[in-house]
């Protein structure tokens, strides 16, 4: 009989809290739960409590634990828990999913399509096992189970720490059982309680009366009936164990110490035999109970793992099948072994530590034997080492003493793992490819496993170590290594040197690489350091970037032309496309046109999508067509690439500002930016909070655009590519909404220096367009000036095209030639016909000119701007257009529209459309006469306004009214 008790015993309160759990999902606040405690304290019995209690919920259950098998196997618990989604054949909204049912090709194959999944971050990742737990939860709620969380694999951590942090308000509970020991997984549900996240489950030993009772369900009899000396012997062996409770348990009644008699169980003979007080012996001892054989051939399992294929060990062996069968099924009988469903022809050890207490009986020697017969076996059945094999054999050769084999085998592993986007994983193999290699004389396999090393180590963040493999790098020199290897390898020190903006290693590195390749090195190297170098070259903070950058690039492309270098062309011409745009955009185009040939022509389907993204994106500057851009958002989500869809979402979110269509920017921008934040891609999520910025600038709220420009620095935004943007695009637009033209100027004149120390390649930030036309107006500007700016590439681009030509307009009209001014002036409304906004603006800007030079149709552009930036609630400009139409001797209607801008709390006390303008103002703390210029009123209708502003809202005084309009 099985000596298992047949209830849960001593963990009320544990249920409790379970059920709580599972009632609290489907209410849609979930959970994550950690069971934590030693081996055999009961996790897995609680596990099977709350799987029990969840299907009766209709709940849906998903299952997986971590792998055991030699090192650790990336992302596995989470690959067998959703793995049965594929099985059943259940259909699944694709659409729920949306571009993360291409990620989750990493954890089911089947739906990987015909493109390998994109290895996004561990976060994008565990976004997309969210919205799938969501999806096959249904109205019912999920549970997702992960047993055995110590054993698992960096990634898998990493995208249950995801999971946990974005739990609360979704259908679904994570429970997850860990060691208490000291281990990642555990630091990680330590970390999870503190913040609140996750609930920790600490189960103790249990207490002497709870082991009786566990002795009475297992014997199904009143403690009473039970012998004495056996409630006192399991008590003190098992030290509130309730896994050795039940194995000490079983030993006695297999022994034949413990019988039933009746209701009774009575003993026959002597308890005075050694039992054992841990798991190791009583696995000794049952062992022992196998035979020789038996005993021989589960240590050779051991050896294995804790789990082990029949196949490998019936070669190792030798054993035939009906002596590896009967063995097997003694193994089950005597609970060492269970068969491991639903894998078939596997087995596992029963607990954790059978086949580390069998171990222990082996001599080094005789250890080391089996591994490499071990090693043997798996090779033989499995030549190519594929997915799990290749790291079971590395760890068996390690075992048996062969370091150089074992080296390059895990050196394999590694970078397999590394091209599957387990980077955690990668570093480990790597890291331990490379300490078994560096004593070896095999330096050329050393080199191959740091090559690999370096960028999973930059992958990871440990840019530190990372650098420090340097001294490595200088023992291989005198180890024979050739120079172009120990090029490659500073190569990628120089890659690393990128990832952490340390400019100067990298180009150290990159003098480095040079040197050893001499004064005329092989092309193929040299074209892998010039683009590294190139890449380097146009991050580096300095004047003559884009240039330096440009002629590495373009040797590189070369090289790789000549070389039939595939990838290294596709950067190349990728990034020799962003710097063309300056130049040319047919230019620019072209060169992504080459991308894409080169890709479809290797099969490199991302290089494909990310130049069809850059393609795209010209397609937009230069004509507003945002098509291209949509298909490239349709090809990223079909390959999961979850960032790229998110980073053409951020350009859609600025194209919506330009085209004044600010309730589709706003929504947009919000849901952008929050996945960009949850996901962390923070080059994303600068550049939704630029175009943000911009949203609140060109409706002339400077307190919602100086709030976001503050979070865009707390980004790193300062110095980024993005900055010119968000000062051209939403400093000096808010300005001129504003009518502070003074102000204007100067965020143009921080946009130009900023660009002459640190080159930027985006161009819609004012310098091509409105900095012209205000420097025209402003007389600063002539003729030669219009001519040098309007010959740039920049100036040709939708947006700053409207603004070139009105300066065009202007000047002409100064040159006496009102015909062709009007003409200019024309062709700049239909450029700007998109962009209502930018159109009025630049009417009301002309206005003046045309008028005092005879050409256009300054009276209607006024009214025109007027009636637009009235109905849009922008006071300042919809005042200066009536100014203007005064002066020219124009009539003007006067507006009090705009009645429901005003708080509901003013409006109740009668706080007019012009005293709310008014009130708006004094949050930027203004002199009378300033806010009299703003609004185009004498500074005595404001000194008035403010009275009644400051009775009407029982203020005692300015400051105050000035504290209240801030904090609306």
């Amino acid at each position: 009989m099985h000596a298992r008790a047949a209830e849960v015993v001593g963990r009320d309160s544990e249920l409790a809290l379970i059920e709580e759990s599972l009632l609290g999902s489907r209410q849609g606040h979930g959970r994550a739960l950690f069971l934590v405690g030693e081996g055999g304290i009961g996790k897995s019995r609680l596990v099977a409590e709350a799987t029990g209690a969840a299907l009766g919920a209709t709940m849906r259950v998903l299952r997986g634990r971590s792998g055991t098998i030699g090192p650790m196997v990336p992302l596995r618990p989470l690959t067998e828990a959703l793995m049965p989604l594929s099985r059943g054949g259940e259909p699944l909204d694709k659409a729920a999913l949306g571009p993360y049912r291409a990620v989750l090709g990493r954890l089911i194959p089947d739906w990987r399509g015909d493109t390998q999944p994109d290895q996004s971050s561990m976060v994008v990742l565990g976004e997309a096992v969210l919205r799938l737990l969501v999806a096959v939860g249904g109205g019912s709620g999920s549970v997702l189970i992960l047993e055995d969380l110590h054993d698992a694999d960096t990634e898998t951590l990493a995208v249950v720490e995801y999971l946990i942090d974005n739990l609360e308000q979704l259908p679904v509970v994570l429970l997850a059982t860990v060691r208490a020991e000291p281990s990642d997984a555990l630091g990680l549900a330590n970390s999870a309680e503190r913040r609140g996240t996750g609930t920790l489950l600490r189960l103790p030993p249990l207490s002497r009366p709870d082991v009786t009772r566990l002795i009475a369900s297992c014997l199904d009899a009143a403690p009473e009936r039970i012998p004495a000396d056996v409630l006192e012997l399991v008590w003190r062996d098992s030290a509130g164990n309730p896994f050795l409770a039940e194995e000490l348990l079983q030993g006695i009644i297999g022994d034949g110490s413990l019988v039933r008699d009746g209701e009774d169980w009575r003993l026959t003979g002597d308890l005075r035999r050694t039992v054992p007080s841990a798991l190791v012996q009583g696995v000794i001892h049952r062992t022992d109970r196998l035979g020789t054989e038996g005993r021989m051939l589960m240590s050779a399992a051991a050896v294995l793992g804790r789990r082990f294929p029949l196949s490998v060990l019936q070669r190792m062996t030798g054993t035939d099948d009906r002596s590896l069968l009967s063995h097997l099924h003694a193994g089950v009988a005597a609970q060492l072994v269970v068969p491991d469903e639903p894998a078939p022809d596997w087995y596992a050890f029963r607990h954790p530590l059978t086949a580390e207490a069998l171990l222990t009986q082996l001599t080094p020697t005789g250890r080391a034997g089996l591994c490499e017969r071990a090693a043997d076996a798996v090779e033989t059945l499995h030549p190519g080492l594929e997915g799990d094999w290749c790291p079971l054999a590395a760890s068996l050769r390690s075992d048996a003493g062969d370091a150089p084999r074992a080296g390059r085998l895990f050196a394999e592993a590694g970078r397999r793992a590394l091209a599957d986007g387990a980077v955690g994983s990668a570093v480990a193999l790597l890291d331990r490819a490379e300490r078994l290699l560096a004593t070896g004389p095999d330096t050329l396999a050393r080199a191959e496993a740091l090559e690999a090393l370096l960028p999973a180590l930059a992958e990871t963040g440990d840019v530190e170590r990372a650098l420090s493999l340097a001294d490595s790098l200088r023992e291989l020199v005198g180890g024979g290594l050739g120079a172009a290897r120990l090029a490659a390898l500073h190569t990628r020190l120089a890659q690393v040197a990128h990832v952490a903006g340390r400019w100067a290693d990298g180009n150290d590195q990159i003098a480095r690489a040079r040197s050893l390749l001499g004064p005329e090195p092989d092309e193929v190297y040299a074209a892998q350091i010039d683009v590294v170098a190139a890449h380097l070259t146009l991050d580096t903070p300095g004047p003559n970037r884009i240039q330096r950058a440009g002629k590495l690039v373009s040797r590189a492309i070369d090289a790789a032309e000549r070389h039939d270098l595939p990838l290294v062309a596709c950067q190349a011409w990728e990034l020799l496309g962003v710097l063309a745009r300056e130049r040319d955009l047919s230019e620019a185009s072209a060169c992504l046109q080459q991308v894409l040939e080169t890709a479809d022509r290797h099969g490199l389907p991302l290089q494909r999508m990310y130049a069809l993204t850059r393609l795209g994106g010209i397609h937009w500057l230069a004509a507003g067509d945002t098509r291209t851009l949509a298909e490239a958002r349709e090809e990223a989500q079909r390959l999961g690439a979850v960032p790229v869809v998110y980073s053409i979402d951020g350009i859609l979110v600025l194209n919506s500002v330009l085209l004044g269509e600010f309730a589709v920017a706003r929504e947009l921008s919000e849901e952008c930016l929050t996945m960009a934040t949850r996901l962390r891609l923070t080059p994303v999520a600068r550049y939704v909070l630029m175009a943000r910025a911009a949203l609140a600038a060109h409706q002339g709220d400077r307190a919602a655009m100086d709030r976001t420009v503050a979070e865009f620095r707390r980004m790193g935004g300062t110095g980024s590519q993005e900055e010119p943007l968000l000062l051209g695009l939403a400093g000096v637009f808010c300005a001129l909404l504003e009518e502070d033209r003074p102000r204007a100027v100067r965020e143009l004149a921080e946009v130009r220096t900023l660009t002459a120390e640190n080159p930027t390649t985006f161009h819609l930030d004012g310098r091509h367009g409105v900095g012209l036309l205000l420097d025209v107006l402003a007389g600063t500007a002539g003729r030669e000036r219009f001519r040098e700016v309007a010959r740039a590439s920049a100036a040709q681009m939708r947006w700053n095209r409207h603004f070139v030509l009105l300066a065009d307009a202007v000047l002409l009209g100064r040159e006496g030639k009102p015909s062709a001014a009007t003409e200019a002036a024309q062709e700049a409304r239909e450029t700007a016909a998109a962009h209502p906004n930018a159109l009025h603006l630049g009417l009301r800007l002309v206005a003046e000119a045309a008028h005092a030079d005879g050409w256009g149709e300054p009276e209607a552009w006024l009214r025109e701007a007027e009636h637009h930036f009235q109905q849009a609630s922008i006071p300042a400009v919809a005042g200066a257009c009536r100014a203007l139409l005064r002066q020219i001797g124009a009539p003007v209607r006067q507006h009090r529209a705009g009645s429901n801008r005003i708080p509901a709390s003013l409006r109740t006390r009668g706080v007019t459309v012009r005293e709310y303008e008014v009130f708006q103002l004094l949050a930027e703390r203004l002199s009378n006469k300033a806010i009299a210029t703003r609004l185009y009123i004498s500074p005595r209708t404001v000194e008035k306004h403010i009275a009644s502003l400051i009775t009407k809202t029982d203020q005692p005084n300015r400051m105050a009214l000035c504290e209240l309009s801030a904090s609306q």
